[in-house]
């Protein structure tokens, strides 16, 4: 007698393949955004973060100049208050008036563009810009 062979077959249909790659395409869709956001938000915090630091150090070269404020935040560096002069995220703008020490931030870029800053969940409105500037 003939022994059968049987013939398993291994291997995925193209049907399946095509599947596994529209449902990792809806992930990718799904996830990438929320990665953005994510980058955009990060810079937020950062800009804020400087902007906080150097308002300190702007304030303790007051205090210890005699109420002097810094020509501009290249002296904080060359005073020794920072390291360097800051490289802010992109969009962010810094404006700094030597006369009173105050150091401002503002968005520069699109507004479509700016993170959500007021915290509603909603970023680039005209309220997320306005929240950098009252920073």
């Amino acid at each position: 007698m003939h022994a059968r062979k049987t013939h398993v077959k291994r291997g995925f249909t193209l049907i399946e393949i095509l599947i596994v790659v529209v449902i990792l395409g809806i992930l990718a869709a799904i996830i990438v955004p929320q990665f953005t956001n994510a980058a955009q938000e990060a810079g937020a915090s950062s800009a804020r973060s400087q902007l906080q630091s150097l308002r300190s150090q702007i304030e303790l070269h007051r205090v210890q100049n005699n109420g002097a404020t810094p020509a501009d935040l290249a002296e904080l560096a060359s005073d020794g208050y920072i390291r360097a002069t800051p490289t802010w995220p992109d969009g962010f703008a810094a404006t700094y008036t030597a006369a009173s020490g105050d150091l401002t931030l503002a968005w520069s870029g699109p507004q479509a563009q700016c993170p959500d800053a007021d915290g509603n969940g909603t970023a680039g409105e005209a309220t997320d810009v306005t929240a950098i500037a009252n920073w």
